[in-house]
């Protein structure tokens, strides 16, 4: 299975939901940055990828398994919103990034930090009800020129969750600490898991 793929299996993962323009972004991995129309430079300065590194972390911690970064999560983050995100999403991140940026928030506590992510996703809840681009399921059509028009773009939090858990779970690191890996499986055959025992990915 190639990333692409392993991209549309993770909206499964998320509840079969995610916004129009991550469903976009998805079905643009692996085409070249300059043959997608609308996609601009991206990109974030040393202190912004320490930011957002230290929120994907919060997002997906790392305990027993690997965390956000461990699974290169950071760097998936830039690199998908650089080459597969058109402008909107790209202003929104960039806003979100540098109002974290702006409030010093390297420089708190971790249990501060938590503190401010949390008052982010009481207001991002807020902003994705009147958000003018409705989430659409996996496998429904994705109208491009309609999503052309949209100015505003998906808010930062969004993204950042979206992004952090695409990024962990097509990640060697991410699916390996979440299931049994198994790169060359045997026979299929119908097995009872034990409780608390991993699912098996091929």
């Amino acid at each position: 299975m190639n990333r692409r793929d392993a991209l549309s299996k993770v909206a499964i993962l998320m509840g079969g939901t995610l916004t129009a323009p991550t469903l976009m972004a998805m079905s643009r991995v692996g085409e070249k940055p300059a043959s997608v129309a609308g996609i601009a430079d991206f990109s974030l300065t040393d202190t912004q990828r320490k930011i957002v590194a230290e929120v994907a972390e919060h997002i997906i911690p790392k305990t027993t398994t690997a965390g956000a970064k461990d699974a290169g999560v950071p760097a998936f983050i830039e690199l998908m919103l650089k080459d597969c995100y058109k402008q909107p999403e790209h202003e929104s991140f960039l806003e979100g990034v540098t109002n974290l940026e702006k409030s010093n928030f390297l420089g708190l506590s971790a249990t501060e930090q938590v503190a401010v992510l949390k008052k982010l996703e009481a207001e991002t809840n807020e902003l994705m009800k009147t958000y003018n681009v409705k989430a659409v399921k996996v496998g429904d059509n994705v109208d491009k020129e309609s999503m052309d028009a949209k100015k505003k773009g998906v808010p930062f939090w969004r993204l950042m969750k979206e992004l952090t858990l695409s990024g962990y779970f097509t990640s060697e690191a991410g699916i390996k600490a979440s299931f049994v890996y198994e790169e060359v499986p045997g026979k299929f055959e119908a097995i009872k898991l034990k409780p608390g025992q991993k699912a098996f990915a091929y």
